[in-house]
């Protein structure tokens, strides 16, 4: 009985100290995980944070792009209403598929304002080419998306561009 005593007496402690061990070994573990994937994320974010802000960038370019004020002086070149319209939806469209890869970057909530800017931006287009005879000189065209811009109290592409700063705001 006495060895058995004998044998406790220094199974207890040592098993004491080998589960604090264990314990201490494996928070410290656990913390040393936690802060190398901190500093994964940060190191990802310092990547990241440059390319989200460029795609931010490419969006508001693209907007700017689009606002039919600016559209139909840059694209009115001696054609036609309907070579003119043609020719800014052409325009548009191929902007837009030129910056289709930014959406990855931004958030859905900017993302889906700058496709609205582009739909609406599309739809003020075709209605002052529908009040438009397909004959008429281009001018006419721009003159009446110029027209029709002018009555919206807000322009689709300016809302964007807000929606967009203020996120820029927000996240960074």
């Amino acid at each position: 009985m006495d060895q058995f005593f004998e044998i406790i007496k220094l199974i207890l402690p040592a098993g004491i100290v080998l589960l604090t061990t264990y314990f201490l070994v494996n928070k410290f573990l656990h913390q040393e995980s936690q802060k190398k994937a901190l500093d994964l994320k940060l190191a990802n974010q310092n990547i990241l944070t440059p390319i989200r802000l460029q795609a931010y960038e490419r969006v508001v370019l693209f907007l700017e792009r689009i606002n039919p004020s600016s559209m139909v002086m840059r694209a009115n070149k001696n054609m036609s209403a309907s070579s003119l319209q043609g020719e800014l939806l052409k325009t548009i469209r191929s902007e837009f598929e030129h910056n289709l890869s930014q959406q990855i970057y931004m958030s859905s909530k900017s993302w889906d304002a700058a496709v609205k800017a582009k739909e609406e931006t599309i739809k003020i287009i075709n209605v002052a080419g529908a009040q438009i005879n397909p004959e008429a000189p281009g001018m006419e065209l721009a003159q009446a998306v110029i027209n029709i811009s002018g009555q919206l109290t807000h322009l689709p592409t300016k809302d964007a561009i807000d929606s967009i700063k203020k996120e820029i705001a927000r996240e960074f």
